[in-house]
């Protein structure tokens, strides 16, 4: 009888004898898996690959401490009302069925909602409903499939996970073993004849076989790993000629020791793993460097007002946020932190952290999460804990709100690289049947230095590096990327779009005029009370201009994007925006800025708004004229029409009273016309035309613009530099270009060399990480040379 293999996880299943629906399993644990994923529709996690789970292992008991609150509050991201999100370390995370099983997890529970794995960190991200299920259900569950999370109360406490060290192992073996082999080797090099070398000399060989061992078993297996797993996917990755070039070497060098034929090529093997991994480690550190870098240095410009203790209103940014310090969360703001509420009527939408739009209604006293906006007027909460800036990283990545716009560099890495492996594995073998005919020594050296020399690792760090590199420094500038795929859209644009108020005015330095009867104190205070809760530019400029007065709590606020503010004290009414909004048909010729106001049904006045345009605005759009169509889009009247036309170049195109809905139509109009648009807004009445434009960017100016709409926020005083970045960014797409030029030219100088028989396997070992460094260093210098220019 053979032997049988687990369906599930591929361990030997000989002697259990547990066979169900013609499969053999080697325990109860991996049938019930496979029961599971049968009922739930889940079979096709077998097609992915073959054997891919993990044996489910007896947990019984050993998750009780998941019942205490206090622990599992301190593991939760999120807890509110009938939700909870929980982000879990997965060790066994190692493949795509992993992937697919575990993005797939609410169809083995009704109350998952979503769940989302980030494969580099091996975590899963779950968002699930309290009503029947917990995390300690959700814990069982997964061990259940076979993906047992790993949970550290200490790790959860200063937000790391365990550090995996298996690369610096690997590579401190490999480093040992070549060292030693290359010692062994001396006395072949030197052909030295001395009696005792000669008596030793099969000892010394079989040290090297020795040596190689755990280079080749351990050191090198995620190369074999990787290439098994591309090529039972019918993918020829780049993994594929390192793993043969390795396995070529190996068995070589074993048949010419066994035969006693020479002293194979151990060093060489041992060194190309070790040059390898040390290629590798630079790369993984990059990386995490640049990482860093985006998390904890790149901090967002978004504004927050502190109430201080004298009650008065100061704008700090998030990052200076402490414990216990009181907030003034606006109209549509996002809460940066966790908080209690205190004054106000709160009504939080937290599809921000969910990606479920219904809101929640809080009364005083409540606890608030981070990532919440306030849908209701203004509230006043108390800070419980400092901000996170990787969370804020995280909630505007979250998937919910991704555009899947096209990351061009990134499919053409993949197509060049596949293309690349099938190029190579022809050339090796190729010239391995001529150099058979012309002189057989030299085949497999041939074949061997081939498959090392041409590796297309150096195109694959040339896109990731450069645009990492070029987020980091533009994040040092003021200027905010959500990920390296906006720099390419941005390379790639050419109609920009811009909206008036807030974008290309500047708020603080607006003067406002009031016509019309005067208001009472009560009026004065309702008035003010109101423009706090907003955060439209408008209403944020004339709350600066009022005089000191009592705030009320309103009754009731309601903000009607584009239109204006309506709100309730007592049984007092007010109504604050345009002539229509407020119920007054305005005569008058004179086409200005203004913001109505009518009290109880009674038209009260206007505050009219004489607009002064940020400084260097006309040099600005003179300088961007040259390349690109520019546009105006505002949703004021046309007061300012004749002031923009002598400020701003003669082809700039002037559209006013726009609705938020026409400015997406305009825009999805261009686009289909083959138009690649940049939309520049102030982040609130302008989400919809930022998230339909191909880049989607937010002025930031003292409030917090935090939105998922766009694709970067661009700090107001860096307005005028526009130019530079987007200038940066095309140099950015050169560069990669030319990563991959000087990439291809190091190749085939090196391919020249392996086909001709002129490349020793260690040379071609010690070329090839070599090659990658040199790219990487290469897109790091031109970066920071072009960041020194923005500066």
């Amino acid at each position: 009888m053979g032997a049988k293999t687990c369906f599930h996880c591929g361990l030997d299943a000989t002697s259990s004898e547990i066979v169900y629906d013609n499969k053999s399993f080697c325990c109860n644990g991996c049938k019930t898996v496979y029961e599971i994923f049968s009922a739930n529709d889940l079979g096709c996690y077998y097609d992915l690959q073959q054997a891919p789970g993990a044996t489910p292992k007896e947990i019984e008991g050993k998750y009780n401490f998941l019942d205490n609150k206090k622990i599992v509050e301190r593991l939760l991201e999120f807890n509110d009302e009938n939700t909870q999100i929980v982000t879990l370390y997965i060790p066994h995370i190692h493949c795509s069925s992993c992937i697919w099983i575990l993005e797939n997890l609410n169809k083995l529970h009704p109350s998952i909602s979503s769940s989302i794995v980030n494969f580099g960190k091996k975590t899963v991200r779950v968002n699930y409903y309290t009503d029947n299920f917990s995390i300690k259900a959700l814990v069982k569950l997964l061990s259940s499939i076979g993906y047992e999370p790993f949970i550290s109360l200490d790790d959860y406490s200063v937000g790391k996970k365990n550090v995996d060290r298996s690369l610096i192992y690997k590579l401190g073996i490999a480093g040992f073993a070549f060292g030693n082999i290359m010692f062994l080797s001396f006395p072949e090099y030197f052909q030295v004849g001395e009696y005792w070398l000669e008596q030793f000399k099969h000892t010394f060989r079989w040290l090297m076989f020795t040596f190689s061992l755990p280079v080749v078993f351990y050191c090198a297996q995620d190369y074999f790993i990787s290439a098994y797993k591309g090529l039972k996917s019918k993918l020829l990755n780049i993994d594929v000629p390192i793993a043969l070039g390795v396995t070529v070497l190996f068995l070589r060098s074993t048949a010419e020791i066994v035969l006693d034929i020479g002293t194979g090529f151990f060093d060489s093997l041992s060194g190309l793993v070790f040059f390898l991994l040390l290629g590798k480690f630079f790369q993984q550190k990059t990386y995490s460097f640049l990482s860093f870098e985006r998390d904890y240095k790149s901090y967002f410009p978004i504004g927050i007002t502190k109430i201080t203790s004298e009650g008065k209103e100061e704008s700090i940014q998030v990052y200076d946020i402490e414990k216990g310090d009181r907030l003034l969360i606006r109209n549509e703001e996002l809460i940066p932190v966790d908080c209690i509420l205190i004054h106000g009527n709160a009504s939080i939408d937290y599809s921000f952290v969910t990606g479920e739009s219904n809101t929640v209604s809080k009364t005083s006293g409540d606890k608030l999460f981070a990532g919440g906006k306030q849908l209701n007027g203004s509230i006043e909460v108390d800070v419980l804990k400092t901000v996170e800036q990787s969370y804020l990283t995280q909630l505007w990545s979250n998937d919910v709100f991704n555009k899947n716009k096209e990351d061009g560099f990134t499919n053409l890495t993949n197509a060049i690289s596949k293309k690349f492996t099938i190029t190579i594995l022809s050339i090796a073998i190729f010239a391995t049947i001529f150099w058979m005919f012309v002189d057989a020594s030299k085949a497999l050296n041939v074949f061997t230095a081939v498959l090392i020399i041409a590796c297309p690792c150096a195109i694959a760090l040339a896109a990731p590096f450069t645009f990492g590199n070029m987020l980091r420094i533009f994040g040092k500038l003021k200027f905010y990327a959500k990920n390296a795929s906006v720099i390419e859209q941005l390379a790639a644009i050419n109609t920009i779009i811009f909206d008036k108020t807030g974008t290309i005015t500047a708020n603080k330095e607006t003067s406002i005029a009031y016509e019309g009867m005067a208001l009472s104190s009560t009026e004065e205070v309702l008035l003010k009370s109101s423009l706090r809760n907003s955060n439209h530019p408008l209403s944020r400029s004339l709350y600066a201009l009022l005089q000191d007065n009592d705030i009320l709590t309103l009754d009731d606020y309601e903000e009607h994007i584009g239109k204006g503010i309506c709100a309730t004290h007592n049984n007092n009414s007010i109504k604050i925006g345009s002539a229509p909004f407020v119920g007054h048909s305005s005569e008058s010729t004179i086409l200005n800025t203004a913001v109505h106001v009518s009290t109880n049904n009674t038209y009260k006045g206007k505050f009219t708004f004489y607009n002064k345009y940020r400084k260097g605005l006309s040099k600005l759009f003179n300088k961007l004229k040259k390349e690109y169509d520019l546009v105006i889009l505002s949703g004021d009247n046309a007061g300012e029409k004749e002031n923009l036309t002598k400020l701003l170049p003669a082809k700039t195109k002037l559209f006013f009273n726009q609705k938020p809905e026409d400015k997406l139509e305009y825009i999805k109009h261009h686009q289909s016309s083959g138009a690649k648009v940049l939309m520049i807004g102030d982040g609130l009445n302008d989400a919809g035309a930022l998230a339909q434009s191909d880049v989607g960017i937010a002025i930031s100016e003292d409030v917090n613009v935090f939105s998922p709409a766009c694709d970067a926020i661009l700090d107001a005083s860096k307005f005028n530099s526009l130019y530079h970045f987007i200038k940066a960014s095309k140099q950015a797409i050169t560069i990669i270009k030319w990563s991959f030029v000087l990439s291809f030219v190091y190749n085939a100088i090196g391919l020249y060399f392996a086909v001709t028989g002129q490349l020793a396997p260690v040379v071609a070992a010690i070329l090839m990480p070599l090659s990658s460094i040199s790219i990487v260093v290469f897109t790091t210098v031109c970066t920071n040379i072009i960041g020194r220019k923005l500066k």
